[in-house]
Formats: structure tokens, C-alpha cells, sequence
């Protein structure tokens, strides 16, 4: 089934849900009301469509990975087209499963494109488990991201390794084919060496390379998007680390719940170690949680549901608050996070702004801000329909500065249809939390939840 065709599906099926309800109903406002919800879950539709395809038809073909990027107007300055990127393709597993669930490809097209990617990370290049944060798509050799950083990148491999336990519980352990490829990502997870990134000590070190070692030198600690590296670590079944790592390094001995008040809202954590900025750009939001389910989830640190969502809603008020003044902020147009921009790829939030909106950072908040993310979508998808292209919304775009370009990244489209689902069904969040190792992690560092 090809594009046209799929789309074509889905919007029948959705004004035939819409007509059949009309039909039914006694009264004009509920005729409205299930008007309105018709309209808005073939927009969910569409959006998780074209997003997905991102992953899909847009993937590199020898590895089946994710590119780092799609220009459609095939301009690359750093030629790198077929550099693929390990934490967009952990999003992209799990946008994947999301793919077959909503029937935009089978499940045998699904397996197929799984078992090709487990095929192409069982002979890339790692480092002591650890992937790169890039590899050349076609020999499987580390694409050096910076020049040091051209070993192991920790983080990018948790995304990675999210993505893999989520499919990993989504096969079916009855059927000889899906439990072979499961205990083949299965192999893959166990092989990370969360334990040597802490150098003996107790915090996690983002990056290590066969050239520089250690010279890196990136401790992580205080909040930011990393939180789902710690829990994995403490989930390893073979290479764990102590609690200690988690409680002294992440939480800097209780420092992280240090929080303050923005827009009139809690942040929850200390969001910045190093500086006094008060909330980070929204992937914060969304690359930990695209598996870890927040709701309900709490430490003695924090509330996670309620960090994230006053995080998302800090943005979308500052959007309408529009402070700098820049054109096209509002109700209906907000979202900033790390994307493209007029001075190349760069960090948007409310105390640093360009002027620049991404799509992925309202649309991947639907979760927390289900108005708020659900009037940017009707508005790209009504008015500013120009800036959406085959792979969903254009990374970022600038009104005020009259700044465009057809361009994607992996990392920003990724959570925007595993997101979608999560609102929609929990589907993501049920498959990562599913897994023993998951449990036995968050207990393992104190976590608990709470309704």
C-alpha cells in the first residue's frame, strides 16, 4: 500500500467514524463535539504518519537506521547525507512499533526492518558496548561527531537501548522468528557497559574514545535529558551500577531538587548545574519519557509528571506572554527546544530565544499539554501548511526573521508519533515499563508511584 493510499484511508476512515457518530447523535452540540473529535484524530493520524515515515521510507537502506538528518532540497554543507545516528534510531524502533500498531505498514514489514537493523548494529562499531553517537550507514565505521568524540557516547546509546528493550517486549516470544530477534537485541543490551563509564566513580561520564580516553571529560549531573541513561544503568542485569552513582552523581547529594519558580510555575529540579537559566529546551521533556512513563512517577527528588508538565507549560506560556516581541508567538503557535535555527543547529528555551519555533516541542508535548499541543497541530495544519512537508513539520521556522527550510533531524521527529501514542493509547510507555530490568531499576534508585 503506497502513500496516497494509506492517506486516503485514513481520512475516509476517519470522516466515515465522523458521519456514522452524526447519524446517531440527538443534538447539534454533540454533533459538534464528535465533529471536532473526528477531525482531530485524523490529524493525529497524519501527523503520526508522516512523522513515522521519517523512519521508514526516509531511513538509511544498507542499515536501516535513522538518518541524522533529511534535507529535501538535498542540500547537505557537511555531506552527510548517510550519517546515521544512534539515539534518533532508538526513537525510531519505537516509532516503528507505532507504524504497525496504526497500520501504516504490516507486522511482517515491521519484523523485516527490525532484524535489519540488529543485523547492522551486531557488526557496527562500539565501544565496550557503548555505540557512537554517529556511524557512516554504509560501512558501519564511527563518524567522529566531534573531534574527540569519536568512541562511545553513553547517552545517545541509552536512547538506543530504550528503543531496543521496547521492541524487545513487543515481540512475541511465541513465534520462533520475533524470539530469536529478541534475544538477539536482547545480547545487544546486556553488552553495555554502563560500569566503565563511571571511571570508579559515582556519577556516569557521557563519552569515551579508543584515541582521547577520557579527555571528554562530561560528567553528567543535574537535570537535563538524561535521566533515562541512569535508569538503565541501574537496570543492567550485567553491568550495573550502584545507587550511589545516581544519588551523588545525577542528583549532585540532593542538590537537583533545588528548583524555583518560572512563569509562575514550579520547575521541580534544578535544571541547570552550571547556570542560573530556569528551564531547559523541551526534548528534556521528551527523550527520557518516550519509554519511562512519568505519570505518577515520583522520588524523593521530585514529581515527574508535574515537572514535565509545568515544563511544557512554562513554554507555552512564554509563547503567549511573547516577551521579545517576535512575530507569530501565540496560543496556537509556541514550542522551543534544540533544532535548526538562521545560526545553525542551536538551543531554544524562554530565557534563550531566537525567534525560532519548533514543531516537535509542542507536538511531542501532547502527553502533558493536550490543548495547547492539539492547537499548534490544527495550525500548522490549517494555516501554515507550508511549513509541513512529507516527513510531517519542518524542524524549525522563524515568522519573524522570514527564516524556512524543508529540513529534518532525526532526534526532533522521533518523538513526535511515539509521543502522539502515549497520549493516545500509553502504548510506548506500557512496552518499556513492561521489562523486569526496568522494574528492579527504578526500585533499585528509589523510585516509586504514586497515584
Amino acid at each position: 500500500m503506497n502513500k496516497r493510499t494509506i492517506l486516503q484511508c485514513l481520512m475516509a476512515m476517519a470522516l466515515g467514524a465522523f458521519l456514522w457518530a452524526c447519524s446517531q447523535s440527538k443534538g447539534s452540540q454533540q454533533a459538534d463535539s464528535i465533529k471536532t473529535q473526528s477531525e482531530e484524530d485524523s490529524l493525529l493520524n497524519l501527523v503520526q504518519y508522516q512523522t513515522f515515515q521519517y523512519f521508514w521510507n526516509g531511513a538509511e537502506p544498507n542499515s536501516g537506521m535513522a538518518r541524522e538528518r533529511y534535507h529535501m532540497d538535498d542540500i547537505y554543507p557537511s555531506h552527510d547525507k548517510d550519517i546515521i545516528t544512534s539515539g534518533g534510531s532508538g526513537f525510531g524502533l519505537m516509532a516503528l512499533i507505532v507504524g504497525i500498531e496504526r497500520g501504516f505498514i504490516t507486522r511482517e514489514e515491521g519484523i523485516e526492518r527490525f532484524e535489519k537493523i540488529v543485523d547492522f548494529l551486531e557488526k557496527a562499531d562500539s565501544f565496550h558496548g557503548v555505540f557512537p553517537h554517529w556511524w557512516d550507514g554504509k560501512t558501519g565505521k564511527v563518524s567522529a561527531f566531534s573531534k574527540k568524540d569519536d568512541g562511545g557516547d553513553l547517552v545517545e546509546t541509552s536512547f538506543l537501548a530504550a528503543g531496543l528493550l521496547t521492541v524487545r517486549q513487543y515481540l512475541d516470544k511465541n513465534d520462533k522468528r520475533e524470539k530469536q530477534l529478541a534475544e538477539r537485541m536482547n545480547t545487544l543490551w546486556e553488552n553495555i557497559e554502563f560500569d566503565w563509564h563511571t571511571k570508579g566513580e559515582n556519577v556516569l561520564y557521557w563519552h569515551w574514545s579508543p584515541n582521547y580516553e577520557w579527555e571528554m571529560n562530561f560528567d553528567v549531573r543535574g537535570y537535563n535529558e538524561c535521566l533515562i541513561m541512569y535508569v538503565l544503568a541501574a537496570s543492567s542485569p550485567t553491568h550495573s551500577v550502584d545507587p550511589a552513582v545516581y544519588h551523588e552523581g545525577w542528583a549532585m547529594n540532593g542538590a537537583i531538587a533545588n528548583d524555583t519558580t518560572y512563569y509562575g510555575l514550579e520547575t521541580v529540579l534544578n535544571h541547570y548545574e552550571t547556570n542560573d537559566s530556569p528551564v531547559g529546551p523541551l526534548f528534556w521533556a521528551h527523550y527520557s519519557y518516550l519509554g519511562l512513563n512519568p505519570k505518577g512517577l515520583k522520588d524523593k527528588y521530585g514529581d515527574y509528571w508535574k515537572l514535565n508538565r509545568n515544563h511544557a507549560l512554562i513554554h507555552h506560556k512564554h509563547a503567549v506572554a511573547n516577551p521579545n516581541e517576535f512575530k507569530g508567538y501565540g496560543p496556537d503557535m509556541w514550542g522551543f527546544t534544540s533544532s535548526y535555527s538562521m545560526r545553525g543547529y542551536a538551543g531554544h528555551r524562554p530565557d534563550r530565544d531566537l525567534g525560532v519555533i519548533s514543531p516537535t516541542a509542542a507536538l511531542s508535548s501532547f502527553p502533558y499539554t493536550p490543548e495547547e499541543s492539539m492547537a499548534m497541530l490544527k495550525k500548522l495544519y490549517t494555516e501554515a501548511d507550508s511549513l509541513v512537508g512529507e516527513f510531517g513539520p519542518y524542524d524549525a521556522f522563524s515568522f519573524h526573521e522570514n527564516w524556512y527550510l524543508p529540513r529534518y533531524l532525526a532526534i526532533d521527529q522521533g518523538p513526535i508519533p511515539v509521543m502522539i501514542e502515549n497520549y493516545r493509547s500509553g502504548l510506548i510507555w506500557d512496552l518499556f515499563m513492561s521489562a523486569p530490568e526496568i522494574q528492579q531499576g527504578l526500585k533499585k534508585l528509589g523510585f516509586y508511584y504514586e497515584d
